[in-house]
């Protein structure tokens, strides 16, 4: 209610009065102190404004009571038959004069108002549903306690005069309100009820003090109430029904349950396989309360299991974000996160059902959910959706109706899929920008079927992944004429471990040489190609219509010649490259070197990770790296290296000026000694590098020593130092880990042991 804004206006109003009047400015703020309050602040308003009285003047007036009571019984009359708006003959019948009607809009603006319907009939309705649901509690209130009659009930009993009969006569009043409100079908009494227990408190009879003459419930009733509510916690009913019993404990002032839950919650002890019905909803009450929660939803803190989800559904709901991922849910889940997502209050935007066994006909109940036009979800994860003996039907494609970004990688697909869900992408009702199909045999048929349709001007598709998808180089011929269409939007292009050979990308080449395409990720990334696929993406850096910024090519056997012909078209001046991954070997070093050295180049990034440099090769590296002003990034993971190597990308940090910033030398035999070497060059103030990657370097406590040392002497760039998979020592772990708690030193990220 915090996001209506007449509720934050009645709320103003109260807390100023508050402030004004009580020392302290003290206030319990359950709903019905907010309610009450605000109907005794109108009161003096009217009063002091309209009546010429004074502020310390009693506020309700034998014709202020009258009225109350008129608009109370018009509350809750038309709240009986569900009507918020009334005429003239409702208020007529109710016993509100009709001329004076206008004056009631004029003097209690706030809780009635007048409006006109289409046909210029004078129509009628509360400012808000909530301020007639409290009126209509206030109403039910005050004809009990003043003449004992219970309008909740069909059949009316005489009135109570023996005190032991009262007693009964009020805890069965509010406990047959308790039962009304629990047969509601859509929950029309959850907030009267609230109101009308809470009405049963001291504190709001005092509050409205004037307008009640008779005393209510006593606190004996009210545990008993309490108790009474607690028992049918403990029933099997809905999650909304149960959340509004425990607003009802809420305004009873008892919390016992939530507080009983937040402790278990807060010394990490909860379990949920031993938790009530109870119990169970006061956790989902709990979760509702805090926004923490309510961002990012990991069923896996509370229990892995589809009762627990089926529990707290209505946390799922409020969620922005809803990790369901290895969670053993089946179709039983699906069906019922299909309600959540068809709900108009569903906040649902990304959910993720990775790992789950839910088959095909748990995915159909899931599109009839995400489907319906106010779902917001955004993001749908679920790389193993189902079973390995399962394959999606042409149905389940419907779920693409409120996606962004789809991931079904390894979900047993084929070109039939394909053919499912070409019509998404050529419908203009479709957002759908991502998509990963990879780990599926989709073949030459299925991205030949996804190509037809991504040539259409409706389709929004700007990344494409389908590596593992046995395709060959005919797959490639309908790719490329998707790179060639004017309206083509695709930006990514993902085709690494398929069969595409030389012959393949000659093919693509001619689609990347278009004016039409607009591609700037390109993986090929083992694609079985050889020099001359080198040569023919040559001829595309040397034109001026390329836009292609990201290359891999690596696990591809190129040969010495086809990195000659690559770097040759790397110095051109139209070339837009800035990343590139890719094979060679040592001697192919000095011709890349030269593309660094280029001012022409605009390199940026360059990862040559699994290659057998060496030494040598790394040497030749560093002589372009060192008069580089673009490289910032240089990854050299298992490249068969030494200390050698280190006092060469030393040399390299130390240089002026040094434009490296992340390097990574993973899973190469340097040693403390080279990392001596290389902390010689971190330590230097030219030193800018920030990311420094040395996982399993045989590193022990000395090299640990040298790092600490060197970030000691050069602490304001390095702020992630990975050292995992080395023996370290505890020494050299207490050196680096008080570097990383000194403010001094801007390191933030620290990874060490075998389990990051």
């Amino acid at each position: 209610m915090c996001c209506i804004p007449v509720f934050c206006w009645i709320t103003a109003t109260v807390l100023e009065d508050v402030l004004k009047t009580r020392e302290g400015g003290k206030f319990t703020l359950t709903l019905t102190d907010m309610y009450s309050h605000f109907l005794a602040v109108q009161a003096k308003v009217k009063k002091v404004k309209y009546d010429g009285g004074a502020e310390t003047d009693q506020h309700w007036s034998p014709e202020s009571r009258k009225m109350i009571e008129s608009l109370g019984k018009l509350a809750f009359d038309q709240l009986q038959k569900g009507n918020l708006i009334f005429y003239e003959s409702d208020l007529t019948e109710c016993g509100i004069d009709i001329r004076a009607a206008s004056v009631y809009s004029g003097v209690f603006t706030q809780i009635f108002k007048e409006e006109r319907g289409l046909c210029q009939d004078k129509v009628f309705c509360f400012i808000h549903l909530s301020v007639q649901e409290f009126l209509a509690a206030l109403h039910v209130h005050l004809t009990f306690i003043n003449s004992g009659l219970n309008l909740l009930q069909e059949e009316q009993q005489t009135t109570f005069q023996i005190p032991e009969t009262r007693d009964s006569a009020v805890k069965h009043f509010y406990q047959s309100a308790v039962d009304k409100a629990l047969q509601s079908p859509n929950g029309h009494l959850d907030l009267f009820l609230r109101f009308l227990l809470g009405l049963s408190l001291q504190t709001n009879q005092t509050l409205l003090q004037g307008l009640l003459t008779q005393k209510g419930s006593s606190s004996q009733t009210n545990q008993e109430t309490v108790q009474y509510i607690k028992n049918k916690l403990s029933e099997n009913l809905s999650a909304e029904k149960s959340i509004n019993l425990f607003h009802c404990l809420n305004e009873l002032d008892d919390r016992s349950l939530v507080e009983e839950i937040q402790q278990s919650l807060s010394s990490g002890s909860l379990s949920t396989d031993k938790l009530s019905p109870a119990q169970w909803s006061a956790l989902v009450f709990n979760l509702l309360s805090s926004e923490k929660d309510l961002d990012v939803f990991d069923l896996k803190k509370y229990s892995a299991s589809e009762e627990a989800l089926l529990r707290l559904l209505p946390v799922v709901q409020a969620s922005n974000k809803a990790l369901l991922n290895g969670c053993n849910l089946s179709e039983r889940s699906c069906e019922a996160l299909s309600s959540v997502l068809r709900s108009q209050s569903s906040n649902v935007r990304e959910l993720n059902l990775n790992n789950n066994n839910l088959q095909d006909s748990g995915v159909k109940f899931l599109s009839l959910g995400v489907e319906i036009p106010h779902c917001k979800l955004e993001s749908l994860r679920s790389d193993q959706i189902l079973s390995h003996e399962y394959t999606l039907s042409p149905g389940f494609f419907c779920l693409l109706v409120c996606l962004f970004f789809l991931r079904l990688r390894g979900c047993n697909l084929s070109e039939r899929s394909c053919e499912a869900l070409s019509p998404v992408l050529i419908s203009n009702c479709y957002s759908l920008k991502e998509l990963d199909l990879s780990d599926n045999n989709l073949q030459d048929t299925g991205v030949k079927l996804l190509s037809l349709a991504a040539k259409s001007p409706h389709c929004k598709l700007r990344t494409l992944r389908v590596s593992h998808g046995n395709l060959t180089e005919r797959g490639c011929e309908a790719l490329s004429s998707v790179l060639n269409c004017q309206s083509s939007s695709l930006r990514v292009l993902d085709l690494s471990n398929n069969n595409l050979q030389d012959s393949g990308i000659k093919l693509l080449s001619a689609g990347l040489k278009s004016p039409h395409c607009k591609l700037e990720v390109l993986v090929l990334s083992d694609c079985d190609l050889s020099e001359r696929s080198c040569e023919d993406l040559s001829t595309l850096f040397n034109s001026n219509s390329s836009s292609l910024t990201e290359l891999d090519m690596s696990s591809n056997n190129f040969q010495d010649t086809g990195v000659k012909h690559l770097c040759s078209a790397l110095h051109s001046p139209h070339c837009t490259l800035k990343s590139l991954s890719c094979n060679l070997s040592e001697r192919s070093c000095e011709d890349l070197s030269s593309v660094f050295s280029s001012r022409s180049s605009s390199l940026r990034e360059v990862d040559l990770s699994n290659n057998n440099l060496q030494d040598s090769g790394v040497k030749l590296l560093s002589v372009g790296v060192k008069s580089s002003t673009e490289m910032k990034t240089l990854r050299l993971s298992g490249c068969k290296l030494s200390e050698k190597s280190c006092e060469a990308l030393s040399s390299v940090l130390t240089s002026q000026p040094s434009s490296l910033r992340e390097l990574d030398l993973s899973d190469n035999d340097l040693g403390d000694s080279g990392v001596k070497l290389l902390s010689s060059g971190v330590e230097s103030t030219l030193c800018k590098l920030e990311i420094l990657t040395l996982s399993g370097c045989l590193i022990t406590d000395q090299g640990c020593d040298s790092l600490a040392s060197a970030l000691e002497s050069n602490p304001s760039y390095l702020r992630e130092l990975d050292v995992s998979y080395n023996h370290p020592g505890d020494s050299g772990m207490k050196l680096l880990l008080a570097g990383l708690k000194d403010p001094g030193w801007r390191l933030d990220t620290l990874r060490y042991g075998e389990n990051v």
